[in-house]
């Protein structure tokens, strides 16, 4: 019992590890000075974002392009800056991780 107590113990952290590493990430490439998870700041929390764009093919695309390159206009006039530094790999796990929010 106890090794299965164990084991399930490190199941759960295992599979925090990607919640928490997008989460630094989106820390380290500066999402979290205008984003929050779950309310709006400068700009949408990160779950309307996920409900907004849930289900939609080409959605991860869309925010890939938007983050390197900014706008306006979908959540309101306030201009989201470019980020066109952030890596491939960073990018792809910080929106994978946004469009899970719930």
């Amino acid at each position: 019992m106890k090794s299965l107590t164990l084991f399930a113990s490190a199941m759960l952290i295992m599979a925090a590890q990607p919640v928490l590493a997008s989460e630094k990430l989106a820390e380290k490439h500066n999402c979290l000075n205008c984003h929050s998870v779950s309310e709006k700041v400068v700009g949408p929390a990160f779950k309307d974002v996920a409900d907004k764009y849930r289900g939609q093919k080409n959605a991860a695309a869309m925010l890939a392009d938007k983050v390197r390159k900014g706008g306006s206009g979908v959540w309101g006039e306030v201009n989201m800056p470019a980020n066109p530094k952030v890596s491939d790999k960073d990018l792809k796990k910080i929106i994978a991780w946004v469009l899970a929010q719930k």
